[in-house]
């Protein structure tokens, strides 16, 4: 298993899930676990078997968390020059096509959010803008079909954590 490219605000977002998960969340269904156990027979509880499952889901998240923290790779991108598309950076394109302009940021997988316009540096979009510079044009395939856009603007926004 490689790396995890993340930014430092993704990294201590999934620093303080870890910590509220083994500290909130993983008391709170030891104790949902102790209450169902209780109630007697756990052959015909389900409030028994809805903890456990829950116990379950969150120990898997907490070893999935953890397995990503120790192979992460913070990257800083305050030091970055903004002549070209890079993990980290702030792209402005130009989509000939429909005539919009959108900006987007690339992110790890764990930190891509495009309600935020946040995409992964695995995605087909930040694929096809890495390594551009502004004035470039570029494809992106998607599931609609081709999409002919430009790269407008690069920059490399401080990103408080």
């Amino acid at each position: 298993m490689g790396n995890f490219p993340m930014t430092p605000a993704g990294f201590k977002a999934l620093h303080d899930e870890l910590k509220h998960l083994k500290t909130k969340i993983r008391p709170a269904v030891i104790r949902d676990i102790a209450e169902a156990r209780s109630h007697g027979d756990l052959s015909e509880n389900a409030e028994y078997d809805a903890a456990r499952e829950k116990q379950a889901f969150v120990e898997a998240r907490i070893r999935d968390i953890e397995g990503k923290l120790a192979r992460a790779q913070v990257i800083d991108t305050t030091q970055r020059r903004p002549d070209k598309v890079v993990f980290g950076a702030t792209v402005t394109i130009y989509e000939i096509d429909t005539d919009v302009e959108q900006t987007w940021t690339i992110v790890g997988e764990d930190e891509a959010d495009l309600k935020n316009n946040k995409v992964s540096i695995a995605s087909p979009l930040a694929r096809a803008m890495v390594g551009k510079s502004v004035g470039d044009q570029l494809e992106i395939r998607t599931p609609k079909g081709i999409r002919e856009c430009e790269i407008m603007h690069i920059d490399f926004i401080i990103v408080e954590i």
